[in-house]
This record gives C-alpha cells, structure tokens and sequence, in this order.
C-alpha cells in the first residue's frame, strides 16, 4: 500500500510540472497579411525574384493623397518594410544591382512614383529610411486600374530583357522594369 501511495504522490507531483494540454492560442488574422510574390523566366525555372510585403486593405478609405501621402517615401504597404530579393544580378535603370536582399520603398505622386532599392533590410516601415543606402532608383508613370484593388497587391509580369514588378491599390498602378 506504501509502494502505491508514493507513486501516487509522485505522478500527482510530476503532473504539476507538465505542461498544460490546453488548446493553443494563436492571435488573429493580421490585418494587413504578409504575401509573396515570385517571378521564374519560365515555368519549373528557378526564381529570378521575390517580393515578401504586407497587404493592407482599401476598406472604403481614399488611399493615395491621403492615407499614403503624396511626395513622401512609403514601406509599400503595412508594417515591416516590403523586401525584394534578388537571385542573380539584374539591372535597374542602367545601374547594375547585385544578387542579394534589398528593401523596396517609393516616393508616390498623382503622376508618377519614384520606386528605390535599399540596402537596409529588416526594418520596419519607413520611418528609418536612409537614402544613401539607395542602390538604385526609378520614376515610373501612374496607370489607372480597371477595376478599384481592394488590397495592395504586387506581382511580376515577363518584360523585354526581364520584368517589370507591378505594384497597384485602389484605382492605381505602377510598372518597375527590371533587366536581367
């Protein structure tokens, strides 16, 4: 009966120290998903690039001119600034750019965006933006979607000599051609 009674004792004990079976809490959806985008020369290639950005919604707001100011640099879209990864050496216009992870901020206008590539990765938004970590830039014209985009969205499409990375949100949409 001693025998049963200490290993009773022991296993009630052992149990405290256990960690809980409870369900685990996970937080909810963020607001502004993280997404990726990739872009292959061709299909089964191995990636030329990828974009890891945040997406945030429209939600019946005026986007640009208001939330995302007019004139001052923007992470391209919510929290940790938008990141561009390059797996081989590109060109961006007429500045040759190593294989290599880059932040991507842009300057947006009514007209046109100033998009750069930066070298201080790892941050978050825009408020730490250093402009003589620029690798290179580009002005792009402004494109007026067909239909409003209700989530900021970047994708690839194939371009002579690369592909142009295009970014668009709300009634907005810019091309940045990339050369390979």
């Amino acid at each position: 009966m001693n025998k049963l009674l200490t290993i009773a004792l022991l296993l009630a004990t052992s149990m405290a120290f256990l960690p809980q079976a409870d369900a685990q809490k996970f937080p909810p959806l963020d607001k502004s998903p993280l997404d990726v985008a990739y872009y292959r020369a061709s299909r089964g290639s191995a990636p030329a690039m990828r974009v890891l950005y945040s997406r945030p919604q429209m939600n019946d707001r005026t986007v640009f001119g208001k939330l995302v100011d007019y004139g001052k640099v923007w992470r391209l879209g919510a929290n940790e600034s938008t990141e561009i990864q390059f797996f081989q050496d590109v060109t961006i216009n007429g500045k040759k750019v190593k294989a290599g992870r880059y932040t991507v901020y842009a300057t947006p206008g009514e007209k046109e965006w100033e998009v750069v590539f930066n070298t201080d990765v790892d941050t978050w938004g825009a408020y730490n933006f250093n402009p003589e970590k620029n690798v290179a830039s580009i002005t792009v014209p402004v494109e007026s979607s067909e239909e409003p985009i209700e989530a900021f969205s970047i994708t690839f499409e194939k371009a002579d000599n690369g592909a142009h990375m295009v970014m668009g949100w709300e009634n907005t949409v810019v091309r940045a051609p990339i050369e390979f």
